[in-house]
């Protein structure tokens, strides 16, 4: 897949696309389907597919205090898209000139001229435009004026309710892991660079990875059995994870997710680590100094071994 970051690195040869606009925050079924539609589209133009999505997402940009939390990174959004077979992402950086754009020049600039785009797939609820003026129907007539195909995003239901983004955080939020990872097809995840701490968990008999994960808010908190997997050689871990801000022993209110993996003994600083939250073993508490979060770091390391051990899966190991 290549990224294009602004309109300006959009090639001048570019011969036109297939193409889709939203968040695209976690990747979850809806969003599968979504893309399922858009290479079918994609096969029947002879064009190659191509994602729109906005850095930062405008509702960070409007009110980003009351912003809800990303399921997914720019970097994770990337990989996620690239894994599903998109040729092309396109993100635009939201900012004064992309919020002052009046929805017909979006069509004009961006659409028409810049992508030469032949279908366009997106929800009958989108707006766009400085003035939201813009919606499914403008799009509509816009296309069959200019000769492009205009389709509605096929829904995705579970259980008679749509799939969505804000479902997945409500089920996150409510501890429901499993209903999450039903959404997602596959376990909530996070990954990020291992960077290096405060090397606090050697003190405390449980070294930790220190994973980047590049977030303001977090969709939940606690402490988790997880999985988790190095990108540059793909070696499988099994271990605990705190997901929060570490009340007892942080110096800053930031997000931090900390692993520690059963059995690993190396040096991984500056790789990659992905990280599933299979099972919720507590939230996160503030303990009364150190000597009582080591007993309890040790009881959720017990904890975790209990999980994978009662699993009939390939995770026992």
């Amino acid at each position: 897949m290549r990224l294009l970051r602004g309109l300006h690195n959009v090639p001048r040869d570019f011969d036109g696309c297939v193409a889709t606009i939203g968040n695209f925050d976690g990747l979850h079924l809806g969003h599968q389907c979504i893309l399922a539609a858009l290479r079918t589209a994609a096969e029947d133009e002879g064009k190659p597919t191509l994602v729109i999505l906005f850095e930062p997402q405008p509702k960070e940009f409007f009110a980003p205090d009351f912003a809800p939390p990303r399921l997914a990174s720019f970097r994770e959004k990337f990989l996620d898209l690239q894994n599903a077979g998109v040729d092309y992402l396109l993100c635009l950086p939201f900012n004064e000139a992309l919020r002052s754009m009046t929805a017909d020049a979006f069509i004009s600039e961006v659409l028409i001229q810049a992508l030469k785009i032949r279908h366009l797939i997106v929800g009958d609820d989108f707006r766009f435009g400085c003035d939201r003026s813009g919606d499914y129907q403008a799009l509509v007539v816009a296309g069959s004026e200019h000769g492009f195909a205009v389709d509605d995003t096929p829904t995705h239901e579970i259980d008679a309710e749509r799939v969505s983004s804000t479902r997945v955080r409500t089920e996150l939020s409510n501890d429901n892991l499993a209903a999450a990872a039903v959404l997602l097809d596959h376990p909530y995840r996070m990954s990020g660079r291992i960077a290096y701490g405060r090397q606090l968990g050697r003190t405390l008999d449980t070294p930790t990875a220190n994973v980047m994960i590049k977030r303001t808010k977090l969709p939940m908190t606690g402490v988790f059995a997880v999985h988790a997997t190095l990108t540059e050689n793909h070696e499988e871990y099994i271990g605990v994870a705190n997901l929060g801000v570490k009340p007892t022993v942080a110096g800053t209110p930031e997000p931090s997710l900390e692993v520690h993996l059963f059995g690993f003994k190396g040096d991984i600083y500056g790789q990659h680590l992905t990280v599933e939250f299979l099972h919720k073993i507590r939230d996160e508490i503030k303990f009364d100094g150190l000597d009582a979060l080591r007993t309890a770091i040790q009881s959720d390391k017990d904890a975790a071994r209990s999980y994978f051990a009662a699993r009939p899966d390939s995770f026992r190991f």
